[in-house]
């Protein structure tokens, strides 16, 4: 009999496996639609959807492994990661979705939710001012203008699976929908920067002003999401103090 295995879980949602089946729980069926919308528009390969009976989706496992996950090592190959940067420009340059993701966010209330974010931060405690100080300047560079794209909006490397060479699949599109195609390049390779140059390689990037103006905002972004992950994380029962994790991208911006 197949044991059930926690993949994760917290406040928000579960994701439980159970032999070649995932179980996701969500109470928010507006989050489950819409992941089973983008799952359906989406250019690349996506798990398929088995059955739906709120608050539970099930789809099935894929093939092959995922390229690794924060604070851990890599494990796939270079050209992997290039694999995984050509699924990405082909999701990027797909007509859009109707509505808005994560990576989507107006400039001006992001900036907000950063900035009152980089001041808890500070007054509890939980990171020096220096450094929030230094990754909020970073931060800067992701807050401008964007053209919308067909973005993921939560493109963690364990979200991405490969078999050899080849994408296989790409999981959890609860945050999908119209957004900045920088954020999920940045999400993608947060952490593992020395994988960056492969992806680009794979997205199609050349030389000149365009990458060295997209690799400032792809750094601002590693800033963006690390500092607006901290405290969330410690809360619900992570931890962004691990090696490779949250704080050491913030770290490493200094």
């Amino acid at each position: 009999m197949d044991e059930v295995e926690v993949v994760v879980a917290h406040a928000e949602r579960a994701t439980l496996r159970v032999g070649d089946v995932f179980l996701k729980v969500d109470p928010d069926q507006a989050r489950i639609d819409a992941e089973v919308e983008a799952m359906a528009l989406a250019p690349v390969p996506t798990p398929e959807v088995l059955w739906r009976r709120p608050p539970v989706l099930a789809i099935a496992a894929l093939p092959g492994a995922t390229l690794g996950r924060l604070g851990g090592p890599s494990t796939g190959s270079s050209a992997a990661w290039a694999a995984a940067g050509a699924a990405l420009r082909t999701l990027h340059e797909a007509p859009l979705p109707p509505r808005p993701g994560r990576a989507g966010r107006s400039t001006a209330a992001l900036a907000a939710e950063l900035d009152a974010e980089c001041e808890s931060l500070v007054t509890n405690g939980l990171l020096p001012a220096d450094l929030v100080t230094r990754n909020r300047r970073v931060a800067e560079a992701a807050l401008r203008p964007w053209t919308p794209a067909f973005t993921h909006g939560d493109l963690q490397i364990a979200h991405v699976f490969v078999d050899g060479d080849e994408v296989t699949g790409i999981i959890d599109w609860s945050e999908a929908g119209q957004g900045d195609a920088l954020y999920d390049l940045a999400t993608f390779t947060l952490g593992h920067e020395e994988h960056l140059d492969d992806v680009l390689t794979g997205y199609g990037y050349g030389h000149g002003s365009d990458i060295a103006r997209d690799l400032d905002v792809i750094r601002g972004w590693w800033s963006v999401r690390s500092l607006l992950a901290v405290r969330w994380l410690a809360e619900h029962g992570f931890d962004p103090f691990a090696p490779g994790c949250e704080v050491d991208v913030l770290r490493s911006r200094m």
